[in-house]
């Protein structure tokens, strides 16, 4: 069973949502959806500056498997990328809430957002 971190919000879509100390929030993708992906070999992410609208897609994860949309959780500005995961794929199933982070965003509004609780229960994870 996949591990869903209780300190976090997600989307229905499997994307987890952050706060950051300067009231931005880091994006990344749960462990329920790197699980079901398998082994993910690539990572298209916006970039800095590019204006993302919560519900919309804004990028794309590869895997051995398929081809998943990234779907933005938060509408707002990218302000940061997480280069290493674009250079190494694989750190999103390693560690999907640490360094497999994705992006981060200065949110102007927020789309319909799950607790940690709601979320496992609807994906079979655990807390």
């Amino acid at each position: 069973m996949s591990r869903v971190d209780a300190g976090l919000r997600y989307s229905a879509e499997h994307e987890w949502v952050a706060p950051e100390e300067d009231g931005a929030v880091r994006i990344g993708i749960s462990a329920v959806a790197a699980d079901a992906l398998g082994d993910i070999v690539y990572v298209d992410l916006p970039e800095v500056g590019t204006a993302v609208t919560a519900g919309e897609t804004c990028g794309e994860v590869e895997s051995t498997k398929s081809v998943s949309d990234l779907y933005a959780p938060v509408s707002g500005e990218v302000t940061a990328v997480n280069s290493a995961a674009s250079d190494d794929p694989a750190l999103i199933n390693s560690d999907p809430y640490g360094e497999g982070w994705l992006f981060t965003v200065a949110v102007t509004s927020e789309g319909p957002l799950l607790s940690a609780e709601d979320y496992a229960a609807a994906n079979g994870g655990e807390l």
